[in-house]
């Protein structure tokens, strides 16, 4: 009789039975109700006598046996592969099984196994705040406890989440490849870069003369293979002698050089910069907003650009300006895979200032291409909001909230597919409560280093599940 393991028949069915252990592996790591894969049927039993046979159990120990010790019959460098590939809260759950998983998700050669994985999906962290552009954390008896919550859309599921910001309020929020950059809202001397998943951060100090400004946005653009990265400010300052003309500059930090410059200063007339920026192919891009005597916040009305790399010393012509693509009530601009998009709120034809819907463009050389429009029923689902709204995303996930209440919307530009994200669990206690957010990707390999004169800090890392 032909032994099962020297048959072709054997083998191939023997790689099924495998691929039916690693799905059922990572079903009950990440505790869902049904296999990711609706036509693989794992029968446990046939999988445990398959595995018995090679390690040279008998039936009754088979039987006797409630479980397998999937690690004892994987190759160590296999079992770490489909541990990279569960999502970040179920690598956490993985390594409190045991000390020999608690060593091998902290192992250099499974940080080496994340890094293979080029994206994932973007988390979202909510959180709310007396203002849309802060974040305050609450003092209790144990210290500094960070309200908010995390969305994880590979899982569909909420976390109570804490981001490190060591007790300080913050602000200008901006994210790239797992890291965090914002600012130190209190005295605004002070940067923060951080990787939220495993609570590391560290911070610096921000030159004297960029400390006071009216407007500021900021972005961070990260070197995934040397985890170094660059951030930019875009300031814009009222003149003291001429309340109709803006400052406007531009400020890089790198943290391979460790150092500022300052690119970039020239004097506006009846415009400024606002507080959203983005790096997007070695691009810095930013919104200029038009300001009247009747409208002193104003409305966006075009963008401008400056290239990173060609670290030059020079004006921002305002005649290289990109219009926006319909009356925008704001505009939120984000990098999704080396594309520049933009979610604005669109404005009545009549009455600019009073939002009708909300649309997505990508832009296309100097043109905009309308990419898709929001249906009125999510439109209206967000509740009652002012004209501007909070809006990020990475990869192909783009998120929209409104600032008066946690409902969450995100639409996928691969599928052109609009979906509520479930129920956020915080709620709304104070009339003047806001609701606001960022969307961040997981990466639990990355760590902000780079900066030898920052401090660094950590914190528990992992998130809790809400119930």
């Amino acid at each position: 009789m032909t032994n099962i393991k020297d048959s072709a028949e054997g083998r191939q069915h023997e790689a099924s039975l495998l691929l039916n252990l690693k799905v059922f592996f990572l079903n009950l790591i990440m505790e869902q109700k049904t296999l990711w894969f609706d036509n693989i049927a794992v029968d446990i039993k046939e999988v445990a006598g398959i595995l018995a046979s090679y390690s040279e159990l008998s039936g009754e120990d088979v039987e006797e046996n409630n479980f397998i010790s999937i690690d004892t019959y994987l190759p160590n460098d296999l079992f770490e592969r489909i541990l990279a590939f569960l999502p970040i809260a179920s690598i956490f759950r993985a390594g409190a099984v045991c000390k020999k998983w608690n060593s091998i998700v902290h192992s250099r050669r499974f940080s080496k196994n994340l890094s293979s994985i080029l994206s994932r999906k973007p988390w979202y962290f909510m959180f709310t705040s007396g203002s849309p552009n802060s974040y305050k954390p609450i003092r209790n008896d144990d210290g500094y406890d960070l309200i908010g919550y995390a969305y994880e859309p590979m899982v569909q599921k909420w976390y109570r989440f804490e981001l490190p910001c060591h007790g300080t309020s913050i602000c200008f929020i901006a994210s790239s490849c797992g890291f965090v950059c914002f600012m130190d809202n209190d005295t605004r001397s002070q940067l923060y870069v951080c990787n939220p998943i495993p609570k590391i951060s560290e911070k610096f100090e921000i030159p004297r003369y960029l400390i006071f400004s009216d407007y500021n946005a900021l972005a961070i653009s990260v070197d995934r293979s040397s985890q170094s990265y660059t951030i930019a400010m875009v300031m814009s300052k009222r003149a003291t002698h001429d309340f109709g003309q803006w400052i406007l500059s531009i400020h890089i930090y790198c943290s391979k050089a460790k150092m500022w410059v300052s690119p970039v200063t020239e004097t506006l007339m009846g415009c400024r910069g606002g507080d959203d920026c983005v790096i997007c192919d070695g691009v810095l891009y930013f919104l200029i907003y038009i300001i009247t005597e009747l409208d002193l916040t104003g409305k966006p009305d075009g963008l401008l650009s400056y290239n990173l790399s060609s670290q030059s010393f020079c004006c921002v012509l305002i005649n290289r300006l990109i219009p926006v693509p319909c009356p925008l009530t704001c505009g939120r601009l984000m990098n999704l895979k080396n594309k520049l998009v933009l979610v604005g709120g669109i404005g009545e034809q009549d009455q600019p200032s009073i939002i009708k819907g909300i649309g997505i463009w990508v832009l296309k050389g100097r043109d905009w291409e309308e990419f898709a429009l929001m249906p009125s029923m999510y439109f209206q689902g967000l509740g009652n909001f002012d004209k501007v709204f909070a809006s990020s995303g990475f990869d192909d996930l783009i998120y929209i909230q409104s600032y008066e209440a946690p409902s969450l919307l995100m639409f996928d530009m691969k599928m052109k597919k609009w979906k509520w994200s479930k129920k956020c669990p915080v709620s709304k206690r104070l009339p003047l409560q806001c609701f606001t957010g960022f969307c961040f990707e997981p990466r639990l390999e990355l760590l902000p280093l780079g900066m030898a004169t920052g401090q660094v800090f950590c914190g528990d890392p992992g998130p809790r599940c809400c119930p």
